[in-house]
């Protein structure tokens, strides 16, 4: 099979595309690498700056680009913006390629039309991007997301593509349940491809610095110069921030709680930010790392989250039973869960982890197996491949 991958979203497409190869399936990747992450990809289609001559060659970028990509079995989206454009201008791009091309499918992987959607009514979730517990969360993004995606061209397009589409694919349990009551006919829930470097999870403490420093490590250029050999007594804490989301996506709350915790056991842990940084610096930091925390307001552990277990990490983040149902797991519960709610995060952490520091191994090894069990790539390109031919 002949598959094309258009665009990016947290290194979704590469390792979909590993998998497939690894299948006998030939693959090409167009993306413009996530912006500041800078994934890998086969043709690159980035939009360097939103100056006069960087959009130029943008557009003539995708004028030579576009007529290329043409013979392919499937073409699946990452979202209906799969281009750095104002979503007006997207759909005659969309209309060529499904022209060249064979089935067409769209990929529910984050914000979207139904996110928004469904996300605005209080008794949709129990908490999300937009309701905790029946109280609306009202800040920019949330704003910004309803205009775009309600009242704007980004959800009229999102509308035509999904439903001239092939078929919808969702890899979070919020995108499944978003997208149910419009699409059940043509929607498939697949999870989320991650490679899992990881043959023997790591020990506790296998970052630690030494006991006699008991400085908090803040980084967002290299990783600390602590890491190494360790002694085994401090467990790091890994949080990773975005410039003027992380009230969206609730790292401001996660970092309030790991500082009140730095203070009351300031032998035991460390904390390691990472701000912005390219994708291969960012793992690097990771690898240097015990515990995880991301993404406060999932259910689902995301792309970020599944990474790090891959790699030994304990998660600190969404893993509501909801979300274990939709895979069908009944054994494993590697994620510790925490509500959306300051006192809860440290609550979760101080009882079950710096209090029950051996619980660390077992979680680790774990949410390895999770990983190996859900989301190894060549299992999920098969579930892949059998929805694209059906």
């Amino acid at each position: 099979m002949k598959v094309l991958l258009l665009g990016e979203y947290s290194n979704v497409h590469w390792t979909l595309a590993e998998g497939l190869r690894a299948l006998g399936h030939e693959v090409t990747v167009v993306s413009d690498g996530d912006h500041w992450k800078q994934y890998r990809r086969n043709i690159d289609l980035r939009r360097r700056s939103l100056g006069p001559c960087d959009t130029l060659r943008y557009f003539l970028d995708i004028r030579r680009t576009i007529p290329r990509l043409r013979g392919y079995d499937v073409v699946q989206l990452i979202n209906p913006v799969f281009l750095d454009l104002r979503a007006e201008r997207i759909l005659p791009y969309y209309k060529q390629l499904q022209r060249q091309n064979g089935r067409m499918f769209l990929g529910s992987f984050g914000i979207d039309k139904p996110w928004v959607e469904e996300g605005l009514k209080p008794d949709t979730f129990r908490y999300s991007d937009f309701y905790l517990y029946g109280k609306r969360r009202d800040n920019v993004d949330t704003r910004q997301m309803e205009a775009d995606w309600l009242n704007g061209p980004k959800g009229e397009l999102f509308d035509y593509i999904a439903n001239d589409a092939d078929g919808i694919i969702a890899s979070l349990y919020e995108n499944y349940r978003c997208c149910q009551p419009r699409y059940q006919g043509k929607l498939h829930f697949i999870p989320f491809p991650i490679e899992s470097p990881s043959l023997t999870p790591p020990s506790v403490g296998r970052t630690s610095p030494s006991p006699s420093s008991a400085t908090e490590v803040f980084s967002n250029i290299t990783p600390s110069p602590y890491k190494g050999e360790g002694s085994g007594e401090r467990v790091s804490f890994f949080i990773g921030l975005q410039r003027n989301r992380s009230a969206y996506k609730g790292t401001d709350i996660m970092l309030r709680a790991l500082e009140r915790l730095k203070a009351k056991y300031p032998t035991q842990m460390e904390i390691v930010k990472a701000e912005n940084v390219p994708f291969e610096q960012y793992q690097q930091m990771m690898d240097q790392s015990d515990v995880l925390l991301d993404q406060l307001y999932s259910y689902t552990p995301a792309m970020n989250a599944l990474l790090a277990m891959s790699k030994g990490l304990v998660v600190v983040s969404g893993g509501e039973p909801e979300h274990y149902e939709l895979l069908g797991e009944t054994e494993l519960r590697p994620i510790i869960n925490v509500q959306p709610d300051e006192d809860d995060v440290v609550r979760q952490i101080e009882q079950r982890l710096l209090l029950h520091p051996e619980s660390l191994e077992r979680l680790s090894r774990e949410s390895v197996e999770y990983v190996r069990r859900h989301h190894a790539p060549v299992r999920v390109a098969q579930q892949y491949v059998e929805v694209w031919s059906k």
